[in-house]
């Protein structure tokens, strides 16, 4: 899973805008200043070897992948949605990246309040 994580955090890392910093004991991604990922570090995520990732609002074709996807779990916190996805094998870590995808163009997409 460190190894995944390590991986993810390194090809999310060079995308545009993205920043990443160690957060109780996750390695949080963020556009800006909007966190969209949490990649386990030393403590995983609802699991030992699940992500989490951040959907404000889903569109309907968004909330239809979530909801066919037998990995993906969710917690609401404070007024963020968040979505965890369970890696299980290497082959999973394409969706993973389509995940974190899916979350970096979403928060690229809000406005943050002046």
């Amino acid at each position: 899973m460190k190894a995944w994580c390590a991986a993810l955090a390194d090809e999310v890392g060079g995308w545009p805008q993205v920043t990443t910093r160690i957060f109780f004991g996750f390695t949080a991604l963020s556009r800006k200043e909007s966190m969209f990922a949490l990649l386990p570090r030393t403590r995983g995520m609802e699991t030992a070897n699940a992500l989490a990732f951040r959907l404000d609002a889903p569109t309907p074709g968004i909330r239809a992948r979530l909801q066919k996807d037998p990995r993906i779990g969710s917690a609401q916190m404070a007024e963020a949605r968040w979505f965890s996805f369970a890696l299980l094998s290497d082959s999973d870590l394409r969706d993973a990246l389509s995940w974190l995808g899916t979350a970096y163009e979403v928060v690229g997409k809000t406005k943050k309040p002046s």
